[in-house]
């Protein structure tokens, strides 16, 4: 009998999930809620209850993302290359007018790559002393601007790239 009501009680507790546990912290799904903000804030609403419009239109979204929100259209299935399909669990909710937050918090729940996804921090190029930098911060400045540095070598090579660039670049 006791045996029964152990297994009983740990059943009924496996499936439960803890209030803090599915909410989210400050800071989670960065990417995953700014990218479903903005392209939620570009449907009209007419788009906005068809599931099958949303998930055209996220779909051509999701082909012109780069970096890190392209990496979120891979996880939940908006790339031709993906192996998963999870814009069903985006599109149906949006259509019910649900907040991104809430649509992420539930892909959490399916796959934690999702909210674990984060912004690189941006450089403050008009406060920071570029010699302080590293080749690999140098190069990642270069190649967000869409440069190249050909011919750089050494450290000095890139912060003198990034020197002549910096002027063109940083009314961006």
């Amino acid at each position: 009998m006791w045996l029964f009501i152990v297994l009983s009680l740990n059943a009924l507790l496996s499936g439960y999930v803890f209030p803090g546990e599915a909410a989210l912290q400050e800071g989670d799904c960065e990417v995953c809620i700014k990218f479903l903000t903005n392209f939620a804030s570009k449907l009209t609403s007419k788009e906005m209850s068809d599931p099958g419009t949303i998930q055209e239109k996220l779909k051509d979204a999701c082909a012109k993302a780069k970096k890190k929100e392209n990496r979120f259209c891979y996880y939940i299935g908006g790339t031709s290359d993906a192996a998963t399909g999870m814009l069903g669990e985006i599109t149906k909710p949006m259509s019910y007018h649900k907040p991104p937050e809430k649509i992420c918090e539930r892909l959490k729940t399916r796959d934690s790559q999702i909210c674990e996804l984060q912004y690189d921090k941006q450089i403050d190029l008009k406060n920071v002393d570029l010699k302080k930098l590293r080749v690999k911060q140098l190069k990642k400045i270069l190649s967000d601007w869409d440069e190249e540095c050909v011919g750089c070598l050494e450290k000095s090579d890139f912060i003198r790239r990034v020197e002549q660039l910096k002027t063109e670049h940083s009314e961006l």
